[in-house]
This record gives C-alpha cells, sequence and structure tokens, in this order.
C-alpha cells in the first residue's frame, strides 16, 4: 500500500469495536433494490464523488458523504460508529479506491450484506493496485466513467426512472465536455509551463493541462505517505524556488506540516504564483464548478503571477 499510513492504522483499530455496534443494522431493511418512489441510499467515501451521485441521482437518492471537510487531513481520518451505521444500510457505496479510503472495505466486511453495491473509481477504471497517483477525481474522463456506472446501477435499483437517470448523466456529460475544453484551451494556451507541488493531488488535471510538474516523484511520495524527502530531493526542490524555474507552485491545503510550509514560504520569497488543491470537495461548489475553479486559479497564476492559496 502506497498512502494514507495513518489513516489505515487508525481505522484499523477502531473498526474491531464497531462490529458489535453495527452487526444488526444490516439487516433487511436495505435490500439493495428500490421500488419506485423509494430513495435509494448512496454512501460516497469523499464528497466529490457524493456531489457526481447526487447530479446522476437526483430526487431519487439520498447521499452521505463520509470525508467532507476542506479543513481537515484526509490521511489520518478516522470513521465514527455512525459512519458505520450508515455505510450498513447504504444501498450503493462509491468509494476511491488504490488505498485511499481502505477504511471503507473495512466497514464494508464489518456489516456484510449482499444487495449493496460497490462502485470503486480504481475498479471502474480498471487501475492496478500499484497506480502511483490514488487523486482520481482531478482527470474528469475518470469522473464520466463513474458516472456511467452510478447510472447503471441506479436504472437497475428503479427501473421506472431510468430516463430521468439518463438526462442527469447526460446533462453530467455536457457540463464535463465544457470542463475539458476549458483543460484544452489551457493547454493550448500554456503548453509546457513549468511547477512545483508538495504531492501529486492534482497531477492529472496539471498533466491533462500540459503542465510540467519538475517536482520529484519520490518527493510527491515522501509528502503523501507521510515520510520525510530524502534530502537530495528536499535540495532539487528548494532549488525549483530559487532559481525561478517554475511559473506557480501547487499547495496541498488539507496535508500541511514544516515541510510543505517551507516551501510555500519559498514561493511566497521568490514571487511564485501559488495554487491551492484540495482533496476534498470545498464548500460552495460542485464537482465541475470546483475543477474550474482550480483551472481559472491555475490560469491567473501563469498570466498574471496572482496566487490563489484558498478557493
Amino acid at each position: 500500500m502506497h498512502m494514507h499510513i495513518k489513516q489505515t492504522l487508525a481505522v484499523g483499530v477502531s473498526v474491531a469495536a464497531m462490529l458489535a455496534t453495527v452487526a444488526g443494522c444490516s439487516s433487511s431493511s436495505s435490500n439493495g433494490s428500490s421500488s419506485s418512489g423509494s430513495t435509494i441510499s448512496i454512501v460516497a467515501a469523499e464528497n466529490e464523488y457524493g456531489d457526481v451521485a447526487q447530479s446522476i441521482g437526483g430526487a431519487a437518492v439520498k447521499v452521505t458523504s463520509i470525508m467532507s471537510n476542506p479543513n481537515t487531513d484526509p490521511h489520518t481520518f478516522e470513521a465514527s460508529t455512525s459512519v458505520a451505521r450508515t455505510i450498513s444500510t447504504a444501498n450503493i457505496v462509491i468509494e476511491n479506491g488504490l488505498g485511499y479510503d481502505d477504511f471503507m472495505s473495512k466497514l464494508e466486511s464489518a456489516s456484510p450484506n449482499d444487495h449493496r453495491v460497490v462502485i470503486s473509481a480504481q475498479k471502474v477504471l480498471k487501475l492496478p493496485d500499484s497506480t502511483k497517483n490514488p487523486h482520481l477525481w482531478y482527470n474528469p474522463g475518470n469522473m464520466l466513467k463513474v458516472a456511467s456506472a452510478l447510472r447503471d446501477e441506479l436504472v437497475k435499483m428503479d427501473a421506472k426512472q431510468a430516463k430521468t437517470f439518463d438526462a442527469n448523466y447526460t446533462k453530467f456529460q455536457a457540463s464535463l465536455e465544457g470542463l475539458q475544453s476549458q483543460i484544452a484551451d489551457f493547454k493550448s494556451a500554456h503548453d509546457g509551463v513549468t511547477a512545483a507541488v508538495t504531492e501529486p493531488v492534482a497531477d492529472y488535471l496539471l498533466e491533462l493541462s500540459g503542465v510540467k510538474v519538475l517536482t520529484p516523484w519520490s518527493l510527491q511520495a515522501a509528502i503523501m505517505n507521510d515520510t520525510d524527502p530524502s534530502s537530495q530531493d528536499s535540495s532539487y526542490q528548494e532549488s525549483l524556488f530559487t532559481g525561478k524555474q517554475i511559473k506557480l507552485f501547487l499547495y496541498n491545503q488539507q496535508v500541511t506540516d514544516d515541510t510543505t510550509t517551507k516551501y510555500l514560504n519559498l514561493a511566497k520569497r521568490n514571487t511564485i504564483a501559488v495554487v491551492g488543491v484540495y482533496e476534498t470537495m470545498p464548500s460552495g461548489y460542485h464537482y465541475v464548478s470546483w475543477m474550474q475553479a482550480e483551472l481559472k486559479a491555475m490560469t491567473a497564476a501563469v498570466e498574471h503571477g496572482t496566487s490563489s492559496e484558498r478557493l
């Protein structure tokens, strides 16, 4: 497993304690099917997936997102008993996979339910466990595939509302096409622009946008996995700022420590524009408007040297 070590350890300890609490919660109250008119319960590990689920399901679904606070570090997330209970009665669970939200599979195992459908972005995208970067939602194409898988499951559960689910999916698809067009515009204007990052949160979006990340992967992975970067990587990263080799700096607002703060201060001292990125969707946004805001911040950074540390 390549990331979120603290999270997994913390949750591993707490799941055993929840078993007794939720053991009686996965009874016939949730059978995975829904007659027309009844609400389909969806639990999303991260609120960006929850937002997509709401877009596709509309009034037919009740969505609960577990990780939704942009001010917390998802690496150290601890699931509560109420979270375990919510998962135990869900019709559909949506998770990222790739070791990012391992607490979900632990909680699912703690409350077996043969009728519960689990949609894993990793499995939908057929990605191997060795995939380096788990932040899949920063690629809009990935979210479209997850939305398509969700639409299919919703139709199975409530066939009478199939036309509504299809219409919602088509609308979401159109909004993603608009976003992808904006990404293409950025690439056409700024292809090859250089950046440093703290960790690979937005790397998929940067790659699609033609941004060249100069931060060594080994440094990104070290910070993502809550370990210290090598002194060689740290020196190289610092030289990107002091040598003004980069036009923008992508700073993860949710996972900060002395190392990331040092880079942030280096960016400010060397007048390099900072763009704040997030692992869970900030409040006030939907998935597409969030990605558009990140793209707008990147554009302001490259074209005007403007920093947007927070969205």
